[in-house]
């Protein structure tokens, strides 16, 4: 180190110093933007692990305490007195809401929900048995082709329009999608109902007869949308980032983020959980699983349990345990045999030296599919509703980027191992 604000890097014998950045709190961070054009060189970190790709004051994540806050406010505290949408103002503008401003937000949501009604006719385009995610990768991209007056990202209104659309209009378009899957008519949202009942309502009633949401339902689903609200610069976020950093609309930026979170390594984790314990099948049958788990030598691996970031413990976990217990207790769910092996398995995970040692404790996608589950979703519903929930998180991401001075096309380089350059041989002479 030259001194605090600075560090030294010898490349080809040469030294070159290094701005030293200081977060708010976390790791330092070493400038290398001009490390190119001094040294002629490049840094190699795939998957941009140990890369800030740009400062951000939206959410700070703490692995190894295993702490999540957004915008400095703890993810315990939001979970046990906030709700979905006040945590998405915070998200939005940096602050929690007064009265006044939380009833305005409430209202501006609200009466955004509906759809365009040209756009039933847009869902019918796709197979019946088509992935719900599917369908909303191209209804919410298509979103660019109905809302003409919130496409420019230039305009600060237009991008306000634009939030507003998008964190309204997903919960409808998700629950549209599970409609067509099922053969069943598309529900019209209500507007004298909240976040989350709204869209339960929207994928589970029907019009022959009246359905009245449960409020353990609703607060079950509303903290599953807060928990997951937004996740620092996860795989979806930086797509989000990289689309936007380009100029493209919100809707195509949105749209790249869900296609994102489609793959199984990130949104689709939920779901993996729960198909492993319906592989598992019966409690007795956990022993022959567990000692998979351990066989250094079988692919086999505990979906739900650890996390890539969290290393002692995911902070979200614990909240969502709480709203498990609550609707499994509400629904009188005692004796579904899947549910008996998640039950059994948490209680192993939690006691287990080698589950303690290796701290593959329960994570946040081990609650939240046994909760999806137990409400009747199908698991093809699982990833919907975690980008209905994650929507909030990526356009506060977005919004940011846009207003970021420092900001730019996203362009990664390349670590190249081809072939040398080499002259081009005609076809007769090869």
């Amino acid at each position: 180190m030259a001194d605090a604000k600075s560090a030294t890097v010898k490349v080809h014998g040469k030294e070159y110093e290094l701005p030293l950045l200081s977060p708010t709190v976390g790791p330092d961070a070493i400038d290398i933007r001009k490390l190119y054009s001094d040294a002629d060189v490049f840094t190699f970190d795939p998957g941009f692990t140990s890369t800030a790709s740009c400062e951000s004051t939206i959410t700070f994540i703490d692995g190894d305490k295993g702490e999540l806050w957004y915008r400095g406010y703890p993810i315990d505290q939001l979970a046990a007195k906030s709700n979905h949408l006040e945590t998405s103002y915070l998200l939005l503008y940096g602050e929690l809401p007064n009265a006044e401003q939380m009833a305005d937000f409430d209202k501006r949501v609200t009466h955004h929900t509906m759809v365009h009604e040209q756009m039933h006719n847009f869902f019918r385009g796709f197979r019946r048995d088509a992935h719900p995610m599917a369908t909303m990768v191209g209804v919410v991209g298509a979103m660019s082709a109905f809302y003409h007056d919130s496409t420019d990202v230039n305009d600060p209104w237009q991008r306000e329009v634009a939030s507003i659309r998008l964190i309204a209009k997903l919960p409808t378009i998700a629950a549209m999608a599970y409609k067509y899957s099922l053969g069943q008519p598309f529900v019209y949202p209500k507007n004298d109902l909240d976040y989350a009942s709204n869209f339960l309502r929207m994928c589970f009633a029907v019009p022959c007869e009246d359905y009245v949401v449960s409020p353990i339902l609703a607060k079950a689903m509303d903290r599953i949308m807060m928990l997951h609200a937004d996740h620092e610069q996860n795989a979806s976020t930086s797509t989000v980032r990289l689309a936007g950093s380009s100029g493209a609309n919100p809707f195509a930026c949105i749209a790249a983020g869900i296609a994102c979170l489609w793959g199984p390594a990130h949104g689709g984790a939920n779901q993996a959980a729960l198909e492993m314990l319906r592989e598992i099948g019966t409690v007795d049958r956990i022993p022959e699983f567990i000692a998979k788990a351990k066989d250094k030598n079988d692919p086999f691996k505990l979906m739900g349990f650890g996390h890539r970031v969290y290393k002692n413990f995911d902070p979200r976990a614990k909240v969502m345990k709480e709203s498990a217990d609550e609707v499994l207790d509400l629904l009188g769910i005692h004796d579904n045999e899947t549910l008996k092996v998640a039950k059994e398995l948490e209680r192993i995970a939690l006691e287990d030296e080698y589950f303690i040692e290796k701290k593959l404790y329960p994570n946040v996608d081990f609650y939240s599919g046994i909760i999806l589950e137990a409400m009747g979703f199908p698991t093809s519903m699982f990833t919907p509703i975690f980008a209905i929930s994650r929507t909030v998180g990526w356009v506060a991401q977005w919004k940011e980027m846009l207003a970021d001075p420092q900001s730019k096309i996203g362009r990664p380089r390349q670590l190249y191992v081809g072939a040398e350059r080499r002259s081009y041989v005609p076809l007769s002479n090869r």
